[in-house]
């Protein structure tokens, strides 16, 4: 059950794209973000320096999802110098410490155990990690205290723009399901907070038409790459579960054509996606 929550987040400098620490004050972690041009400045804050897991955030030059990286450290600020001379992709840092330093070595690498496989299971991020560390022989007890201070992660990581591990279907029942159907194409989805889901399972036309914008196949045939998309006899057939920036890629993709997603993803009445949402 989710419920609503107070987060505090502290400026350093006093700008928002800066600098970013962020907790719910009643509980023990923080989280503190910074991007890279800014690994001078937060070398000054304590809590960069704790025992923790950290998360490299960016981008592939022509992947369809975002990358991570997720380490660990007793020093994780000393770590993420090394991650700053060899790695190129990341952009942004988000590290996650308890406020009172009390992580040792087996917390943080069950955290980071335990994230890494979130990362996989959630498929929202491509994990940049060749290995991590095996899980931790720790007491059942503190496996419990962890497991509730990365709930905790979980959300100042979104709230923080990096929701690497929320779950990517939201609909409650069938009434909120959209459907996209022609020729071959039959897809399922919903609208999110964060773009257009598209269900596995869905299937897309092969055959591109003559007037389909190019953005279109490249973003299909990168989809093709990844192994998103499959084909299976005569249609395209999506591998996971994916999220797309507005419902028009949505649709374009399962179509194989340009299309205006807010009218080609229609209930099981078939109102459109404009008449549920926008009138």
């Amino acid at each position: 059950m989710t419920r609503p929550q107070t987060i505090q987040i502290f400026l350093p400098d006093g700008s928002p794209t800066s600098i970013r620490e962020a907790e719910i004050t009643s509980r023990l972690v923080k989280a503190i973000l910074f991007p890279r041009n800014k690994m001078q400045e937060v070398s000054q804050r304590d809590v960069v320096h704790y025992t923790g897991v950290y998360f490299l955030f960016g981008n592939s030059e022509d992947g369809t999802k975002p990358m991570v990286y997720i380490g660990e450290g007793e020093d994780c600020f000393k770590r993420i110098q090394s991650h700053n001379r060899i790695k190129d992709f990341w952009t942004h840092c988000i590290i996650i410490a308890s406020k009172t330093n009390d992580y040792n070595k087996a917390d943080s690498k069950f955290l980071e155990h335990y994230c890494m496989g979130k990362t996989k299971e959630i498929g929202r991020y491509i994990l940049d990690n060749d290995t991590g560390s095996n899980r931790q022989s720790i007491s059942e007890s503190r496996e419990h205290d962890l497991l509730d201070h990365f709930d905790t992660a979980k959300i100042l990581l979104a709230t923080l723009g990096y929701p690497i591990f929320e779950e990517k279907r939201k609909a409650k029942s069938s009434k909120e399901l959209l459907y996209c159907t022609g020729k071959d194409a039959s897809a399922v989805g919903e609208l999110t907070d964060d773009g257009f889901l598209v269900y596995k399972d869905g299937k897309s036309n092969i055959e591109e038409t003559r007037g389909m914008n190019k953005w279109i196949g490249i973003l299909r045939k990168k989809l093709l790459e990844e192994g998103i998309l499959t084909q299976e006899n005569n249609v395209y057939v999506f591998q996971q579960d994916y999220i797309f920036n507005s419902p028009s890629a949505a649709a374009a993709t399962v179509l194989a054509r340009s299309a205006n997603g807010w009218t080609s993803w229609k209930d099981k009445n078939g109102k459109t996606l404009d008449e549920l949402k926008r009138k």
